[in-house]
């Protein structure tokens, strides 16, 4: 299918974030669903010996495609379903190469970005774990670990390193299944389009910034009226169900936005971009 890049104004940012909500609204258990399966294939790859976070990062980008697939086959009025973290593979070889190729360029990447953070940080990723594991008995050891000038040169190498790494792969995935392209082809259309609407990217993010401050101040308030503040931690593990899940189906509207729609399965069908 051809794809069209369009222009995207920054005012689109919020309103991705609104229609991924929306969308989610529409099969709150089938996404979640999806989700939680993706989360225990996670974990059951974590455990492999050496290569368990390599494949964890490897597997990001059909996560991604995945939710795409399903979004857009909600958005039709098809189904959501687990198999479609894997409908993408059963394509045609070359496409299914390009995915594979492009699976494991980003896991290598992203471990490489996290290996040298954790470098400049002299290992202090560990250290913090363990200190944590521990609980209020070492508070005042996390304190003085988070105090020290590597962690704040882990934390920098590891967010820059983050967004490099997202501009290329941001549409990859989907513009090599939908769009047929090969890995260098989609690397630079992806980077192209997402530089062409930094201004909704930006936008998009401070969207997310100010959905979890309002539902940290919000819920801080309702727990504490209600004389339960020790449970907004037991809060946030629904809520970042919810938060995961509605972020990878916003992935979708950035796309279709960027791209005139391309999953769609006929122009007939299509629904305006960012329709819910």
């Amino acid at each position: 299918m051809p794809l069209v890049l369009k222009s995207v104004p920054a005012a689109r940012g919020p309103r991705w974030i609104a229609d991924a909500f929306r969308l989610y609204a529409r099969r709150p258990l089938g996404f979640s669903a999806l989700f939680v399966v993706f989360l225990f294939a996670a974990l059951g790859v974590s455990v492999v010996p050496l290569l368990g976070p390599l494949l964890q990062m490897m597997s990001l980008p059909l996560l991604s495609l995945g939710f795409m697939v399903a979004g857009q086959s909600a958005l039709l009025g098809g189904p959501v379903h687990p198999r479609q973290f894997i409908e993408p593979l059963r394509g045609d070889p070359a496409r299914r190469r390009a995915l594979l190729t492009l699976c494991v360029v980003y896991g290598l990447a992203a471990v490489a970005v996290l290996l040298l953070a954790d470098a400049l940080s002299h290992h202090a990723w560990d250290r913090l774990q363990g200190l944590l594991a521990k609980g209020e008995t070492a508070q005042g050891e996390v304190d003085a670990l988070l105090a020290e000038p590597g962690i704040a040169a882990g934390l920098l190498t590891a967010g820059l390193g983050g967004m490099l790494l997202s501009a290329p792969f941001w549409h990859a995935p989907a513009l090599v299944h939908w769009g047929g392209q090969g890995v260098r082809q989609a690397l630079f259309s992806s980077t192209l389009a997402v530089w062409r609407t930094k201004g909704a990217f930006c936008t998009y993010l401070l969207g997310w910034l100010g959905v979890l401050l309002l539902f940290g101040f919000v819920s801080a308030i309702v727990l504490g009226l209600a004389g339960a503040p020790q449970l907004t931690s037991l809060l946030g593990v629904p809520a970042g169900l919810v938060f995961s899940t509605a972020f990878y189906l916003s992935v979708l509207f950035t796309f279709n936005d960027s791209f005139g729609n391309a999953g769609a399965a006929s122009a007939a069908d299509r629904p305006p971009p960012g329709a819910v």
